[in-house]
């Protein structure tokens, strides 16, 4: 699973146990607090170098939700929306929820964005959906891609850009990452979809939030809080507290991702026919076995065998002859998975 291994920071949950008590129990602004939206609005103006405003804030039930409602929003029956791959799998079912057309573009043997197919794509294009960094993979895009792609928005001023950064605070390396909200040419044009889970470790406190341009921002909210109502009232109220995580704490949480990282590296380098390029951020790898079976098969095989692991078919076509491994784990589990999944790997024909 995508989830970190370690609970909720206590500082956070006691935050929602006082909530509780203080009887932080009842329903709120439907677009979410306004204190939180405030807030979000404040950090990501910093992050953006440029003013959000708290009214293109929504806050979302999950991410999951925030992309849902996003899609809803935007996306008409028949509208093609594109899709760089491989990719997180709920982009397409979204898509498919309301008609529209999955264009798959793989993406380059090293990782990086096919920009040429991209131009052609966008030309009869509704949306681009990008996530950075990527999961399943762990590549990171960068500031050239990036770049580049708004340089296609802006030669397309139709295309939306729905920017998925769920992991942008897990990042390897000192590799330098640029978020969408940078690329301030295209601002307008600019969907970006976060969420509590992975930064914080509150994947089941479900909250994530959206952020647009103050038009389609009310667009979304319209679709996500006809679907979900108002959210927890008490989650909000912790999240507060969770923003105020000091960056020390957020350094020493990729220091750790990153321990593990190599970990699955290291094991994987020695393992026979496994090409990987290596995760620069997220907490995923995604290698290709060179075998006979197809990832649907190996994932059986692998579970088997006491690990488990995703079929990399799940994540778009290029996906195939993949599978994904999450890293979010304890070092010790982390070391006997990978001695079993290397020793699964040797037994395949």
């Amino acid at each position: 699973m995508g989830e970190p291994d370690a609970g909720t920071p206590r500082p956070v949950v006691d935050a929602g146990i006082e909530a509780l008590k203080q009887g932080r129990t009842r329903y709120t602004a439907l677009t979410g607090l306004p204190k939180l939206r405030k807030a979000l609005a404040a950090k990501l103006s910093v992050q953006a170098a440029r003013a959000i405003k708290p009214e293109q804030v929504v806050v979302t039930h999950g991410g999951s939700a925030g992309l849902a409602a996003a899609v809803i929003a935007m996306v008409n029956a028949g509208d093609r929306v594109v899709i760089p791959e491989p990719t997180y799998s709920l982009y397409g079912d979204h898509v498919a929820m309301v008609g529209g057309e999955a264009v798959w573009v793989p993406n380059s043997p090293n990782g990086s964005l096919d920009l040429e197919r991209l131009e052609h794509e966008a030309a009869t294009a509704r949306m681009i959906i990008l996530c950075n960094p990527s999961n399943p993979t762990g590549l990171v895009y960068s500031a050239e891609e990036l770049v580049s792609l708004a340089h296609i928005l802006e030669r397309h001023p139709n295309v939306l850009l729905l920017a998925d950064e769920a992991y942008a605070d897990i990042v390897f390396d000192g590799v330098p990452f640029l978020s969408a909200l940078q690329l301030h040419s295209i601002a307008d044009q600019v969907i970006y979809c976060s969420t509590f889970s992975k930064s914080y470790a509150m994947t089941g406190w479900r909250l994530g939030f959206v952020v647009a341009s103050p038009e389609r921002s009310a667009a979304i909210n319209l679709v996500h809080r006809s679907i979900n109502g108002s959210i927890n009232t008490f989650v909000q109220d912790a999240a507060l507290v969770a923003l105020q995580t000091p960056e020390a704490d957020l350094a020493q949480l990729r220091a750790s991702y990153q321990r593990r990282r190599d970990v699955v590296v290291e094991h994987l380098q020695s393992a026979p026919r496994v090409n990987l390029l290596p995760p620069e951020g997220a907490f995923y790898a995604f290698p290709k076995i060179d075998c006979d079976l197809t990832s649907d098969e190996m994932t059986q095989r692998f579970a088997r065998n006491g690990v488990v692991v995703r079929s990399g078919s799940e994540f778009g076509p290029s996906g195939e002859g993949h599978v994904r491994i999450s890293f979010a784990a304890d070092v010790d589990s982390l070391n006997e998975g990978m001695r079993r999944f290397v020793e699964t790997v040797r037994s395949f024909g």
